[in-house]
């Protein structure tokens, strides 16, 4: 089992298969710096795509070689997003990654119903690995990014795509915490009709092995000594490996707290993709970004 993101980036290396990523208008010395690091390692290759001289004054700034990736001219933002899309969907490329581009720019070529690399009937979420150094292994949660108020069925596959990436950690049996204010069912929570039916799938086998609960606050989720206390029986026991949040609101502050006040970092992707794809915020830091390009690898 992974319990931590640099143990993550030796499993990407001992399966020594390099990885290459189409970089959408990779201006920013943040980009730069985690994707050299992502060469330098050895586990993938590098296709940047913008203005070559913004990107070589970029990887100037940043101490970095330009001569260690490919530059590929594109006349802007736009065109930039959906040139590295159709590199991955023309095989071109093995992951697409945002660089200093709009959210907006960029998913509107990713999800192109016809350009795009959607895969069919899927839909799109974001997932990622928290490690914090309060918490004693790596924690996934969804969706901090993408889909404001998921329905049902948007859960269901939040939750699937979820389980699938903890899978690639080697977690066999996941134990996921269907996350609220508190434990109690709430009919003022349209999460808690939503978490009686997903706990009722997983009973009868409906997200293959697993242990579910929910609705569970914080503590019952992850803290033991909550659980004594408060005298709860759930089969997560304080010691979830995935939370899944009832909407953006709820879990874009939660991962960004531990961010800026806990220590943590992350890797995280889009799901529900024909290829991996790295969409961070253009401030996220060097570090957290190359995570990420090691998750697309991992996740290719």
């Amino acid at each position: 089992m992974i319990r931590s993101l640099d143990q993550m980036v030796e499993k990407v290396l001992s399966i020594g298969i390099k990885r290459r990523i189409a970089i959408a208008w990779a201006h920013d010395t943040n980009t730069i710096l985690a994707v050299q690091k992502a060469v330098s390692e050895g586990i993938a290759e590098a296709l940047l795509l913008g203005d070559p001289d913004e990107i070589m004054s970029a990887c100037t700034n940043a101490g970095a070689d330009h001569r260690h990736f490919t530059l590929i001219r594109s006349a802007d933002e736009r065109s930039s997003c959906a040139e590295a899309v159709k590199l991955a969907r023309d095989g071109g490329a093995d992951i697409v990654m945002k660089g200093l581009v709009g959210t907006d720019k960029f998913l509107k070529a990713v999800l192109d119903k016809q350009t795009g690399i959607m895969e069919k009937g899927s839909v799109l979420s974001y997932v990622c690995a928290l490690q914090i150094p309060a918490y004693h292994k790596l924690l996934f949660i969804t969706d901090p990014a993408v889909i404001p108020f998921p329905t049902l069925d948007q859960k269901i596959r939040m939750t699937q795509y979820a389980i699938e990436m903890s899978a690639r950690f080697g977690i066999d049996i996941p134990k996921i915490a269907l996350i609220s204010a508190s434990e109690k069912k709430s009919g003022l929570f349209e999460s808690s009709a939503h978490y009686s039916e997903m706990c009722r799938m997983a009973e009868e086998g409906g997200f293959g092995s697993c242990k579910m609960d929910g609705p569970l606050d914080l503590f019952l989720a992850c803290d033991e000594e909550s659980v004594r206390i408060k005298g709860v029986d759930t089969p997560i026991g304080g010691d979830a490996d995935i939370l899944v949040f009832p909407s953006i609101e709820s879990c874009n502050p939660f991962y960004k707290g531990l961010m800026l006040f806990a220590g943590g970092e992350l890797a995280g992707l889009l799901r529900g993709t024909g290829k991996p794809v790295v969409m961070m915020s253009r401030s996220e830091s060097e570090k957290s970004k190359f995570y990420c390009i090691a998750l697309a690898c991992l996740m290719s």
